[in-house]
C-alpha cells in the first residue's frame, strides 16, 4: 500500500457540468494560490454508461488482435483502458490506434462536456483535452481532470479527481451523484520546490484576545468567532496564565494587536487595542472592533 496526505472538496447529490467547472476551478485557484505556475490541467469524460459499454466492446476487440504478454491481456480483461496509461513504448505504440472513448459519448455525455468546457473557458481556467487519460481508480465517470506539473518527472501528477456517479449506490447507499478532487500535499510541496517557492513564512495572528477570570472567557470566544468569520487570525489566551505571562505569549505568537478583556471591558463596551510593534493603546468599542481591524489591515 502507500500512505499519503491529501487535501480535497466533494460535491455530492447534483449533477450539474457547472458545478463540474467550479470543483475544478476550485482546484486550479489552490494551484495558484501556492504560487505553482509549470503545471497545466488535462480533462476528459467518460461519459455515461451506454457511452462506455460501447466503447469497452470495441476496445477489448481492438486489444485482442495486438501482441502482448499474458500478464498485460489479464491486466486488460480487468480494465482494457488502463493500456492508455502503459509506459511501455511497444505498448504503447500498438495502443496509438486504439478507440477513444471520447468519440464514443452519447449525446447529453458530448454535450455536458462541451459545457465544462464552456464554463473553464468562461472561469479563464486553462485546459487541455487529453482523452488518453486515466485515472487511479475505476470509479470515475462522466468529467475526469488531472493536474500535472512540468518539473516532476515520471511522478508529475499532483492532483485530480472527477465524477464518480453511481458509486454509493454500489457501496450499498443511495443512488447519489458526486464530483470531487485530491490534492496531493507531498506533490505540492516537490512542485513548490522544484519551482524555488518557499514556504519559510511566519504565520502570525491578526489579534491576540487575554480574557482575565473564567467569567470573561465567553466573551472572548464570542469575539474571536466573530472576527475570524471576517478572515482575521485571533488566538486567545487560555488556561490560568497571569496577565505578565500572556502578554509573552502574546508576544511570542506574533500578533499585531492585542487586547486585554475584563469585567470592566465587558460592562463599558471598550477595549484598549494595544499595537505590538509600537506600544501605542487607542480605545475601541467592542461594537466597533471587526470593522476597525478590518479597516486596518486592508491598508
Amino acid at each position: 500500500y502507500r500512505q499519503f496526505y491529501q487535501v480535497g472538496i466533494e460535491a455530492i447529490g447534483i449533477q450539474d457540468s457547472a458545478l463540474d467547472a467550479e470543483v475544478i476551478a476550485i482546484a486550479d485557484a489552490g494551484f495558484k494560490s501556492i504560487g505553482l505556475k509549470k503545471y497545466r490541467l488535462e480533462i476528459t469524460s467518460l461519459g455515461d454508461a451506454q457511452s462506455r459499454t460501447k466503447h469497452r466492446v470495441d476496445l477489448v476487440s481492438f486489444i485482442q488482435k495486438l501482441d502482448l504478454d499474458e500478464a498485460t491481456k489479464a491486466r486488460a480483461q480487468i480494465n482494457p483502458l488502463r493500456l492508455f496509461d502503459d509506459k511501455r513504448e511497444d505498448v504503447k505504440k500498438q495502443m496509438a490506434q486504439a478507440p477513444l472513448l471520447l468519440d464514443y459519448l452519447s449525446e447529453e455525455s458530448l454535450k455536458d462536456f462541451q459545457n465544462v468546457q464552456k464554463h473553464l473557458t468562461a472561469l479563464n481556467v486553462e485546459f487541455s483535452v487529453n482523452p488518453r487519460m486515466v485515472r487511479g481508480l475505476d470509479y470515475y465517470t462522466g468529467t475526469t481532470f488531472e493536474f500535472v506539473h512540468e518539473l516532476l518527472g515520471a511522478q508529475s501528477g499532483i492532483g485530480g479527481g472527477g465524477r464518480y456517479d453511481g458509486l454509493m449506490s454500489e457501496l450499498g447507499g443511495q443512488e447519489l451523484s458526486g464530483i470531487g478532487f485530491g490534492l496531493g500535499i507531498d506533490r505540492c510541496v516537490l512542485a513548490a520546490d522544484a519551482e524555488g517557492i518557499s514556504f519559510d513564512q511566519e504565520f502570525t495572528s491578526d489579534l491576540f484576545i487575554i480574557p482575565l477570570g473564567e467569567e470573561t472567557k465567553t466573551e472572548a470566544l464570542k469575539i474571536a468567532q466573530l472576527l475570524r468569520a471576517s478572515g482575521l487570525r485571533v488566538e486567545i489566551s487560555f488556561g490560568d496564565r497571569a496577565l505578565k505571562g500572556s502578554m509573552k505569549a502574546a508576544d511570542k505568537s506574533g500578533a499585531a494587536y492585542v487586547i486585554v478583556l475584563g469585567e470592566s471591558e465587558i460592562t463599558s463596551g471598550t477595549v484598549e487595542l494595544k499595537e505590538m510593534s509600537t506600544g501605542k493603546t487607542s480605545s475601541v468599542t467592542l461594537s466597533s472592533l471587526q470593522n476597525h481591524l478590518l479597516s486596518v489591515f486592508a491598508k
